[in-house]
């Protein structure tokens, strides 16, 4: 499992690719949250990073569908994962060890932009922030793109081209992210079934940590639909 998971990680790393993932991500962010008026922590009068997250979802969305898309659908394309099934790993094995290492490359992703704690920091009028919500919203944000993950990943493995792959993923993250909550806002749901309807979308969890607030039902939510997408992916390979 380690050994795919290294190999994934050394082949993102070996070119360009990783590092401008990385850059990119920073990039996008910095820019809307310090040189756009409308977005810009500057004008929100506030000493949080409550812009940061979010905005950091919807970058995301396309991010992790970007650093994932190839991680099965290549092995199909190129025939090499029929030299995966000569090894002595199951298919769990396989597929946790691209899973890790997809976690890994965000933790990389996400590890610099921690930079801006110590800006906001800076920033305020006191000198102090509030670190237990900021270390809440870490949480959620590591929670949510695990999810996202989760589901590029079994995306992948569906399809041998990596172009498929990110546009189905990053449609079904979107849809999973914010189309119950889209749905909850329904006319004919309101004051009945909207509360429900909203509970089952991404969004509503991953604000809910980002408050600060820990909750069970929450890191469940998550979890379930973590082991779902990487069960039907196992399940997918083993069909093939």
């Amino acid at each position: 499992m380690f050994s795919i998971c290294k190999k994934e990680l050394n082949q993102f790393f070996s070119n360009l690719t990783g590092y401008i993932a990385i850059i990119l991500f920073l990039i996008i962010n910095g820019i809307f949250l310090f040189m756009l008026q409308d977005s810009s922590i500057f004008e929100f009068g506030y000493a949080n990073l409550d812009r940061f997250f979010e905005l950091a979802p919807w970058v995301l969305l396309f991010l992790i569908p970007a650093i994932s898309m190839r991680s099965l659908s290549d092995e199909f394309k190129a025939g090499t994962f029929e030299i995966l099934q000569t090894k002595p790993l199951t298919a769990w094995q396989i597929v946790l060890g691209k899973y890790i290492s997809i976690l890994c490359i965000i933790v990389f992703v996400i590890l610099p932009t921690m930079v801006y704690i110590f800006t906001i920091k800076s920033l305020s009028a006191t000198g102090s922030i509030d670190t237990g919500g900021i270390a809440g919203s870490y949480l959620g944000l590591f929670l949510l793109s695990a999810v996202f993950a989760s589901i590029c990943l079994c995306c992948s493995g569906f399809t041998n081209n990596a172009v498929v792959a990110f546009l189905v993923s990053a449609f079904v993250c979107l849809l999973l992210y914010f189309g119950f909550n889209a749905i909850s806002k329904l006319p004919m749901l309101q004051g009945t079934a909207d509360y429900y309807v909203e509970m089952l979308g991404i969004d509503f969890h991953y604000h809910s940590i980002s408050r600060g607030v820990l909750d069970s039902r929450d890191v469940l939510y998550f979890a379930s639909i973590i082991f779902l997408s990487l069960m039907i992916t196992v399940k997918n390979l083993h069909k093939r």
